[in-house]
């Protein structure tokens, strides 16, 4: 099975898949770690709230029984007290009047006792008047703020009350939380770590499979072309040659045509390396569109020939249809797409064809070759990418020409895309602003 397009080269689509496997398990596991994180804090925020109410709860049972408060021994604690809103508490005191110094000084000492080490404003309310007839704010040693004259919510009852009111309730819970709050952190920045090594390791991998099966590429390349000039040198080397004419222009022309192969692969392969990571300089000029096409078709016509291909021009009846771009360059690009438009089809018919769309100038190279599954294209343009089809390579190359058409068409403002579908064939569409 051949490789489907010369776009890049092959990376094991097995490994890559294993380790995306192994890359998406661990991912899972940092989620599930950092859930699991997030729901116990939840639930000791919670916990942390009961546990307030309980203590002040048991700071208010305290005081019943410091002072004799309640109506009747009998009433239960819970018909005594209420919790109307998350940060009010109020209970229940008897007709026995208490001096309300008293009362404060000793719910203050029961608060500190059950650990309710914030502040609160004390407030008596009076059922004879409906109103709050005593206020005072009481700061905890633990945590002082200053006090404010606010109004406290009414809650009319036919009966006396004491109103205990916690401010900054809230803040408290959360200073209790301190070492989750640390362990939390520590937790995520270890998490993030491992994230960042895994994917760091991830693209160190990557790059290596990419060097790796470049230098496989690249080893595969050259060796056949410098296998057949060895044969033919070897022929040429025999004492009978001379008196071979037709034999010895036979292998000349054969080393003379792998020669220049070569030579065209490591100057493609240094232009790139000339101008990798910099922008392609170009030097626009009003170009004829038909004259670009017909001296890349030219180019390639060796190849042409050799694989008995078809190729069309068409929508070129317009001789002064010209086109603001770098001549050499662009040149270049058209004879990267018609070169792997010959290279991946059994019986080549390529067309050429130019117009214009959306305020833009196309020229569009579209084959009849194997395609391009919809997966595999957006990688296309990356440098080194091949399309995994296995072990086999029948066409060879080294991942840089849709690479190097990409940057072409970026010095030139313009836009590439690709239209396929397996078995059919392939169309590439540069569009360049008019």
């Amino acid at each position: 099975m051949r490789s489907k397009f010369a776009g890049g080269i092959y990376v094991n689509g097995m490994r890559s898949s294993t380790l995306r496997w192994i890359i998406l398990l661990a991912t899972f596991l940092v989620a599930l770690i950092a859930g699991v994180q997030l729901f116990w804090l939840n639930k000791v925020y919670s916990f942390e709230h009961k546990t307030f109410n309980t203590n002040v709860v048991k700071s208010i049972r305290g005081l019943y029984e410091d002072l004799d408060i309640a109506d009747s021994p009998a009433n239960h604690l819970q018909d005594l007290i209420e919790h109307p809103a998350p940060d009010y508490f109020l209970f229940r005191v008897g007709a026995r009047e208490v001096p309300y110094d008293s009362l404060v000084f000793y719910l203050k000492h029961e608060l500190n006792d059950f650990d309710v080490l914030t502040d609160a404003y004390i407030s008596l309310y009076s059922a004879r008047t409906g109103k709050y007839v005593a206020q005072e704010y009481v700061a905890a040693a633990a945590a002082r703020y200053d006090p404010s004259n606010i109004a406290l919510p009414l809650y009319p009852r036919p009966h006396d009350y004491v109103l205990l009111y916690f401010p900054h309730r809230n803040k408290y819970v959360l200073a209790q939380m301190n070492f989750w709050f640390i362990s939390t952190a520590i937790l995520f920045i270890v998490l993030i770590g491992l994230a960042v090594i895994l994917f760091y390791f991830y693209r160190q991998k990557f790059l290596a499979e990419v060097q790796k099966d470049f230098v496989n590429n690249f080893t595969h390349e050259f060796k056949t072309p410098l296998a057949v000039m060895k044969i033919s040198a070897e022929v040429l080397l025999q004492d009978k040659i001379v008196q071979q004419p037709e034999r010895l222009f036979k292998y000349a022309h054969i080393i003379q045509h792998q020669t220049a192969h070569l030579q065209s692969q490591v100057e493609r392969l240094l232009h790139i390396a000339s101008t990798d990571g910099h922008k392609i300089p170009v030097e626009m000029e009003q170009v004829p569109v038909k004259e670009i096409i017909e001296q890349a078709v030219a180019k390639v016509q060796p190849l042409v020939e050799n694989r008995n291909a078809l190729v069309e021009i068409q929508n070129l009846e317009e001789p002064d249809f010209e086109i603001l771009a770098d001549r050499v360059h662009l040149e270049l690009a058209v004879v990267n797409l018609l070169e792997n438009a010959l290279k991946y089809s059994t019986n080549p018919h390529v067309i050429i064809s130019t117009g214009q769309e959306d305020g833009h100038l196309f020229i569009s190279v579209k084959d009849n070759g194997i395609g391009i599954e919809k997966k595999y294209q957006k990688d296309l343009f990356k440098k080194f990418y091949r399309v995994p089809t296995g072990d086999v390579h029948n066409v060879k190359g080294f991942g840089l020409g849709l690479n190097f058409v990409k940057r072409i068409i970026d010095a030139h403002h313009g836009s590439i895309r690709v239209n396929s579908l397996p078995g059919i064939g392939t169309e590439f569409k540069m569009l360049f602003p008019l």
